[in-house]
C-alpha cells in the first residue's frame, strides 16, 4: 500500500475533545471519526487493526473448539420477556418499535437469542457440550459515553455461550474459556489479569473479568503482585483435558486479584504487605458461568441418560474487541504516538523513501516493497513528496513496529536502515538483509496463527 493512494487523515494537534491517550491517538492518527455520542467511523488505519484483533479472536475460539455463528443486531422483546430482562435491563437498552408496531431492541448482549436457537435445534445430550460464539455489534447506551472506543455505546463484541449436561461440564467450558483468553491477550502484546468480578445484569455466581493495567482504567483493582509475573506463554493445551485446563486456572487466579466490587480487604490483608497492589484496569474481557438462569425459565431441555428432560446449564463468554485497541494503545504508546505490538499491527513495516523522485532511491524502495510484500509481509510506503522529519513523524504517529529508511547516501553501500519504533535503534544493512530480518521477526506471529 502507498501512502500517496491511502486514506490516512491524520491530525497534528491533539482533539479537544479527547481525554486519554487511546482516544487522541486514534483521532490523531485517523483511525476513527466520531458521527455521535459514543459511536464512530472506523477509517481505513484503524478498521484494519480492527481485523487483526477480529481475527486472533476467531483463530484462538476456533482453537478451543468453539464455533462461529453470526446472530443480528437486532432482537424480538419477547425473547427477553421470557427471561424476564427486558424491563430490568434498565435505560442503556435501545428499545425499537417496527411500523408493525412490534417491540424490538438492538441487542446489548445475546442470551436470550443464543438460547432459542439452542432450543430449536438441540434436544438430546448426545449433542452435548456445544459452545457457539459470534463477532458482532453492540449497542448500549451508556449515559455518559467517553474516551473513544473504551467507552462507545456501539462497539464490536465477541460472547460466546456454552451449553453443557451438568455444572461439572459447565465449568469445564469455564476453564476452557479462560485459557483461551489468556493465549488471545498475549498474542495482541497484553497481558490481562484474570480477577474475581461481579456478574451485574448477566448474571451468576462464577465469574472473572480480564483486566489491563492501565492508569485511564474505569476499574480499580486489587492484587498480589506476583500475578504480574505469570505468562502463559506458547505452552500447547489439550483443551479437551478437564485436568490441564483446570490447572491453568488455578495458576492464574490462586492468588489474589479482584475487582472494587468484590475486594475484600481482610483477604487481601493476608497478603505479605510488599505484594500488596492497587490500580487502575481496563477491562477487556468476562467470562461468567449461570446455570440455568436462562434454560429454565426458557424451555432450554435436552433428554438426559436417563430418558428424563433437565435444563441445560450454560455460561457466557466476551471479549470487547473494540475496546481491546484502546486498551492495547493504552499499554503501549510514547510522546510520539502508538506503538503497535507485532501481532495486531497494521502495516508490518513502513518503508520510507527519503528523496522521492531519485531514480535510484524509488527503484531500491519499490524493490523493497515487492520483496516484502511477496513474502507474506504487509507494507506501507511513504511515497509522498514531502520532508523526512514529516514522514518520520507519521510513522511514529501510527505507530508500525518497523520502519525501513531508504536514502540515496545509504544506497551509495547497499545499506538500507531498519529501526525498531519500540526501542528507537536503528542497524543498517543491505535491502536483502532487512528483507530476512522482517520475515525472521514476524514468523513468530503468523506461525501462532490457527
Amino acid at each position: 500500500m502507498r501512502l500517496t493512494r491511502y486514506f490516512l487523515p491524520v491530525l497534528k494537534e491533539d482533539p479537544k475533545e479527547a481525554q486519554i491517550v487511546s482516544h487522541r491517538l486514534m483521532l490523531r492518527a485517523g483511525m476513527i471519526k466520531q458521527q455521535a455520542a459514543g459511536i464512530y467511523s472506523w477509517l481505513p488505519l484503524g478498521y484494519k487493526v480492527l481485523k487483526r484483533v477480529e481475527q486472533i479472536v476467531h483463530e484462538e475460539q476456533q482453537r478451543a473448539g468453539h464455533i462461529p455463528l453470526l446472530m443480528p443486531t437486532l432482537q424480538s422483546a419477547d425473547l427477553w420477556r421470557e427471561s424476564g430482562r427486558y424491563d430490568d435491563y434498565g435505560e442503556e437498552m435501545l428499545r425499537v418499535t417496527d411500523r408493525h408496531k412490534r417491540d424490538l431492541l438492538y441487542g446489548p448482549t445475546n442470551e436470550e437469542m443464543i438460547t432459542d436457537i439452542f432450543r430449536s435445534h438441540i434436544n438430546s445430550y448426545k449433542d452435548l457440550p456445544l459452545t457457539l460464539y459470534h463477532i458482532q455489534w453492540k449497542f448500549r447506551d451508556e449515559i455518559r459515553p467517553r474516551f473513544g472506543v473504551m467507552r462507545g455505546r456501539e462497539f464490536l463484541m465477541k460472547d460466546g455461550y456454552n451449553f453443557d449436561l451438568t455444572k461439572e461440564a459447565a465449568l469445564h467450558a469455564y476453564n476452557r474459556h479462560l485459557v483461551s483468553y489468556l493465549r488471545t491477550y498475549e498474542r495482541m502484546g497484553l497481558q490481562a489479569i484474570p480477577m474475581r468480578a461481579d456478574s451485574g445484569p448477566i448474571g451468576g455466581d462464577d465469574t472473572h473479568e480480564f483486566l489491563v493495567l492501565a492508569e485511564t482504567g474505569e476499574s480499580e483493582v486489587f492484587y498480589d503482585s506476583q500475578i504480574a509475573d505469570l505468562r502463559f506463554g506458547d505452552r500447547e493445551i489439550d483443551y479437551d483435558s478437564v485436568e490441564e485446563c483446570q490447572a491453568v486456572l488455578d495458576e492464574f487466579t490462586s492468588r489474589y486479584a479482584r475487582t472494587d466490587e468484590t475486594h475484600d480487604e481482610s483477604v487481601f490483608n493476608q497478603i505479605p504487605e510488599e505484594r500488596r497492589r492497587s490500580a487502575r484496569g481496563i477491562e477487556v474481557g468476562q467470562i461468567f458461568y449461570f446455570g440455568t438462569k436462562y434454560s429454565e425459565p426458557m424451555g432450554a431441555t435436552v433428554v438426559g441418560p436417563d430418558g428424563a428432560r433437565v435444563p441445560v446449564h450454560m455460561g457466557s463468554h466476551g471479549i470487547g474487541v473494540s475496546r481491546l485497541l484502546g486498551a492495547i494503545i493504552e499499554a503501549s504508546h510514547d510522546e510520539r504516538g502508538i506503538i503497535w505490538p507485532e501481532g495486531v499491527t497494521p502495516f508490518h513495516a513502513g518503508i520510507v523513501n527519503l528523496k522521492q523522485g531519485d531514480p535510484s532511491v524509488d527503484s531500491a524502495c519499490e524493490a523493497l516493497y515487492r520483496d516484502l510484500t511477496a513474502n507474506g509481509l504487509d507494507v506501507l510506503y511513504d511515497d509522498r513528496d514531502e520532508r523526512a522529519g514529516a514522514k518520520f513523524a507519521t510513522m511514529d504517529l501510527i505507530g508500525l513496529p518497523w520502519r525501513i529508511t531508504v536514502g540515496p547516501r545509504g544506497l551509495k553501500t547497499n545499506t538500507v536502515e531498519l529501526t525498531c519504533r519500540r526501542t528507537g535503534e536503528s542497524q543498517e544493512m543491505s535491502p536483502s538483509e532487512a528483507v530476512a530480518r522482517l520475515q525472521a521477526i514476524y514468523q513468530p506471529v503468523f506461525d501462532a496463527a490457527f
